[in-house]
């Protein structure tokens, strides 16, 4: 599949390093890139237009009051994970941004937490074609237990990059 932009370019060079150095190469890419990611910890496990998995290790210093990954890591997770795929599918003369969150913590989270996001081809054709609009992308995280202990809602927008 041909590059939707700048960014799909450099993560599909990625993506054709050997399967055990990818992980690595896109969490550090990413942490480069935007900045705040890098310095949580975010290992980027896969990537490409189509899914994004993303994990985080309970370490100290993601951790709340009561030993799980604090609820605003876990929000990150999520928006990392839905962004990431969105800026994959967006043309250079558009902006991705996040527009809504909607997160519901259903239970109490236990150990590493790992975010799967995904976009539609309906989803990815729409980002491609329209001038500016707004989805909800699929997210799910699961805990240490392969509970879901957050429901999370994510909606992107994009729009025109101003000249």
């Amino acid at each position: 599949m041909a590059a939707v932009n700048r960014l799909a370019s450099i993560v599909n060079r990625i993506n054709s390093l050997p399967a055990i150095a990818r992980p690595r190469a896109l969490s550090l890419f990413f942490g480069k890139a935007v900045p705040f990611t890098g310095t949580t910890g975010i290992r980027i496990l896969s990537l490409d237009a189509n899914r994004c998995v993303i994990t985080l290790a309970n370490k100290r210093r993601v951790q709340n009051h009561i030993g799980g990954v604090h609820a605003v890591a876990s929000l990150l997770l999520a928006e990392s994970a839905t962004g990431f795929l969105v800026g994959l599918n967006v043309p250079d003369d558009k902006i991705p941004v996040i527009k809504t969150v909607h997160a519901e913590y259903t239970k109490r989270a236990k150990g590493d937490m790992t975010v799967e996001a995904f976009l539609t081809e309906e989803q990815k054709q729409r980002i491609r074609d329209e001038d500016k609009g707004e989805t909800a992308v699929a997210v799910r995280i699961h805990d240490a237990e392969a509970k879901e202990p957050i429901e999370v809602e994510m909606i992107w927008a994009w729009t025109p990059k101003r000249r």
